[in-house]
């Protein structure tokens, strides 16, 4: 069966940006946004192994494996964003430090030693990134089903890593429970 004129030779990213446009989303600011929260996701990434390293001491100790699973999760994201930004017809910024500097969310660095500081940070990092997916969940219900796939599953994953701080914090109890011997249960799909 031949196919039609108008799709023989047609890349699927043109396809991808096509269906989307359509669907009514201005694509160039929803590139924009996945870049920049594929910035944000991979400086936390960077800042969460240094955090990391720092947690020492009991009170330390116990933060530190929810710290790795956080920071782990956050590089997951990464590279499930990056595939949709290209699919899209986005790229990368070349440099990095103008890839840091996009970031949509402030970097997570860090304050002092002390692991109430630490702990601070990685909440209020866990937070922009809930208000960052948020936001590409509204702007892509409906209209772009598989970023807002993406993001309403990385989305999932934030909202436990934040409510696993804040708790720490004594912001009372969230109904969360640290997962044992799996990272990034939502967004592992987007990983294959």
């Amino acid at each position: 069966m031949a196919l039609p004129q108008k799709i023989r030779g047609v890349k699927m990213g043109k396809v991808a940006r096509q269906v989307v446009e359509e669907a009514g989303v201005d694509v160039d600011g929803l590139i924009e946004l996945l870049v920049k929260n594929a910035a944000a996701e991979l400086t936390t990434y960077y800042y969460y192994t240094i955090l990391r390293t720092n947690l020492i001491g009991m009170e330390g100790e116990t933060l530190k494996e929810i710290a790795e699973v956080a920071r782990i999760e956050d590089r997951n994201h990464f590279e499930a964003l990056v595939p949709r930004i290209y699919e899209l017809g986005g790229e990368l910024p070349r440099d990095m430090k103008d890839f840091h500097d996009v970031s949509g969310c402030p970097p997570a660095y860090l304050p002092s030693m002390d692991v109430k500081d630490i702990l601070k940070v990685l909440v209020e990092a866990e937070r922009c990134a809930v208000r960052q997916y948020t936001n590409i969940c509204n702007m892509t219900a409906g209209k772009d089903h598989r970023t807002y796939d993406l993001a309403l599953a990385i989305l999932h994953e934030e909202i436990e890593h934040e409510s696993w701080f804040s708790e720490f914090l004594g912001e009372k109890p969230s109904g969360h429970f640290m997962r044992k011997g799996e990272t990034s249960p939502f967004v592992s799909k987007f990983l294959r």
